[in-house]
């Protein structure tokens, strides 16, 4: 029987990484900046929880969510797609209030990013579960 991959304590230090980013204690490394790395530890922090979600997620390790790894593709992909509508909520939240000042500079491009991406992943799916691309030959 097969092991469920740990996800708890990748999660955990991505969290305090992301978390870190609010406060100046990053040391400045070799290039002078404390902000940059503050910076480069935060996204290694995003890349930890994006590993523990997949991991919590598919029940395997591995980075690639395809399509044959969804339980239900034709009720996911909308859930996916409304992620991606919440975090670009999210972004205008923080352009358009005083959250801006309190948060890193790049907290908006950053969750921009992962909106675009998760739509991205959203369309596809949809594309090719229930749109044009379901109905192409199987490659023998």
């Amino acid at each position: 029987m097969a092991t469920i991959p740990e996800w708890r304590w990748i999660t955990l230090a991505g969290l305090v990484m992301v978390v870190q980013t609010m406060f100046d204690i990053a040391p400045e490394g070799p290039w002078g900046a404390s902000s940059f790395t503050r910076g480069l530890i935060g996204l290694c922090g995003l890349c930890c929880l994006y590993v523990g979600w997949f991991r919590y997620t598919f029940r395997q390790n591995g980075i690639i969510p395809s399509i044959n790894r969804w339980r239900e593709p034709k009720r996911s992909w909308k859930l996916v797609l409304s992620f991606s509508f919440v975090c670009i909520g999210l972004v205008l939240a923080i352009n358009n209030t005083d959250l801006k000042d309190s948060l890193p500079e790049t907290s908006g491009m950053i969750l921009l990013l992962i909106a675009s991406l998760s739509m991205l992943n959203a369309v596809y799916v949809s594309l090719v579960v229930s749109g044009p691309l379901s109905n192409l030959p199987e490659e023998e």
